[in-house]
């Protein structure tokens, strides 16, 4: 099996992680598959874990009383999933499940957290991966919001 550190390395989120950082960050990963149909986690759970997606698709879902489930998202190969890791004690406030045999590398949030308060470069480090893809994301769901709500004049 391959070495956890490289493969984190190889996915495209981490592929320039300072060398320093590597065993910091990787001694919190394990891989992980998920078979079509799996739950990552489901609305409520606590956020325990984010994820690398190596090879597979997940579709991020709200289900809404009296309502069929929504995906508002899905997220592809070499993308970054679960975001509410960054706060201690968030939990999940939608289902992932995956959409076909997923590959991923799973990262304990609160393992993660505690290096990042040991050692603020490594945080800072995190902040300026993960900030623009919050805000990407964000972006997304305003567009999301205007084609649901928008109307013609």
């Amino acid at each position: 099996m391959a070495d956890t550190g490289q493969v984190l390395v190889e996915h495209k989120f981490f592929s320039d992680l300072e060398e320093a950082f590597r065993p910091l960050v990787g001694g919190c990963a394990k891989m992980i598959i998920f078979e079509a149909g799996q739950y990552l986690f489901h609305d409520g759970d606590p956020a325990e874990w984010f994820y690398l997606v190596r090879y597979g698709r997940v579709a991020l879902e709200v289900v809404a009383p009296g309502r069929a489930t929504l995906t508002f998202q899905t997220i592809g190969e070499s993308d970054v999933l679960g975001m509410f890791w960054l706060m201690p004690q968030s939990h999940w406030t939608h289902d992932a499940r995956a959409l076909e045999l997923t590959h991923a590398i799973a990262i304990n949030a609160n393992c993660l957290r505690q290096k990042c308060e040991r050692d603020h470069d490594l945080g800072y480090d995190l902040m300026k991966r993960f900030v623009p893809i919050l805000l990407r994301r964000l972006e997304s769901a305003q567009l999301q919001m205007l084609d649901v709500y928008g109307h013609s004049k």
